[in-house]
C-alpha cells in the first residue's frame, strides 16, 4: 500500500467515526510513523510504505478512531516553541495556555513555582526563555512528575529545575518571586460537555476538582501570599467565565491590583496579581 492509499483509507475512517480534522490528524499520524516532517508526506505519498509501517499506520488510526488524542498516540505536544513527551497522565499542553507564559515573561523573575506542573510544560518553558531562573514544580500525581521529569532532562533544564509530590503548597518551603498554575477548574456538571478526546483520556484529577470548578483556586489563594517574595506576582489560568470568582476569592486574601488577560480568542484566560505591602505585615 502506498502513502497516498493509506492516507485515503484513513481519512475515510476518521471522517466516519466524527473526528473534527480527520484529513490534518491522518497526515500527523502518518508523518509519525514514517518519522519524517508532515511536510515530507507529498514527496513519498506515492511510495509503497516500509515493511511495518502499514501495521503501525493501522494502530494509529484505531486508536484515534476510539478518539485517544492525536497527542498520546504520537507521544508529544508542541507548546511555545518546544516539543513536550504526552502521555495519559498529564494534560494535554493548549495554545491557550502560552497567554500564561507570556504575561509571566513580561516581568523578571529569578525564582518560580508551578503548582500542578503535570508535563511540566509552562515552569520549563519558563525556565527555557529565563535561564538564569530556578524553578519547582509540584504535582500530587507521581506519573506526572515522572513525565515532568523527562521533559526537563529532554530540553537540558534538568539542573535548574526540581519537582515534589505535593498537594498544592503542602510540602513546599520557602518563597518565590513567581506563582503559577493551570489548575483544574472545569465544574463536575460540565465534564460531560466535554469533547470525548478530554473526558475518555486525560487524567479527571486535572480536569476538575468537582463541585463549582474553584476548588483549586480557594486552595491556592488562600496560602499563596505566604510563598511570595514581595512584589512576587501569582498568574493563574482560568476559564473563560471565571474571572469575577477568581477576582472576589483574590480580594478577600487581600491581593489589590488584579489584571485579567485574554486570550487569542478574546476570551478571559489568565487572572494576575500582586503581594501587597498590606500583606507583608
Amino acid at each position: 500500500m502506498t502513502g497516498a492509499e493509506a492516507l485515503g483509507i484513513a481519512v475515510s475512517r476518521l471522517k466516519e467515526a466524527g473526528v473534527r480534522d480527520p484529513a490534518v490528524d491522518a497526515r500527523v499520524l502518518l508523518a509519525s510513523v514514517l518519522g519524517i516532517d508532515r511536510a515530507r508526506l507529498l514527496v513519498v505519498a506515492g511510495e509503497e510504505l516500509p515493511i511495518g509501517c502499514e501495521v503501525d499506520y493501522e494502530s494509529h488510526v484505531a486508536a484515534r478512531v476510539e478518539r485517544k488524542p492525536v497527542s498520546q498516540i504520537i507521544g508529544y505536544r508542541e507548546f511555545y516553541g518546544r516539543r513536550f513527551k504526552i502521555c495519559s497522565a498529564v494534560l494535554d499542553p493548549r495554545p491557550e495556555t502560552e497567554r500564561l507564559v507570556e504575561v509571566a515573561l513580561e516581568k523578571p523573575f529569578s525564582r518560580v513555582l508551578d503548582l500542578g506542573t503535570g508535563s511540566g510544560c509552562i515552569l520549563l518553558t519558563l525556565l527555557a526563555e529565563n535561564s538564569a531562573a530556578t524553578g519547582l514544580g509540584v504535582d500530587c500525581s507521581d506519573p506526572a512528575l515522572g513525565v515532568a521529569q523527562k521533559n526537563a532532562i529532554l530540553l537540558t533544564l534538568a539542573k535548574n529545575v526540581k519537582f515534589a509530590n505535593s498537594n498544592w503548597f503542602e510540602n513546599v518551603n520557602g518563597c518565590f518571586d513567581l506563582i503559577v498554575s493551570n489548575p483544574p477548574y472545569i465544574s463536575a456538571t460540565e465534564m460531560n460537555d466535554l469533547s470525548r478526546e478530554v473526558r475518555d483520556w486525560e487524567p479527571r484529577i486535572a480536569l476538575t476538582p468537582e463541585g463549582d470548578g474553584l476548588g483549586a483556586y480557594r486552595s491556592i489563594i488562600r496560602d499563596a501570599a505566604r510563598f511570595l517574595n514581595e512584589d512576587g506576582r501569582i498568574l493563574l489560568e482560568i476559564g473563560p467565565t471565571q474571572a469575577s470568582a477568581v477576582t472576589e476569592l483574590l480580594q478577600a486574601s487581600g491581593f489589590e491590583k488584579i489584571n485579567v488577560w485574554q486570550d487569542i480568542d478574546g476570551r478571559d484566560r489568565v487572572v494576575e496579581t500582586t503581594k501587597t505591602r498590606k500583606q507583608l505585615d
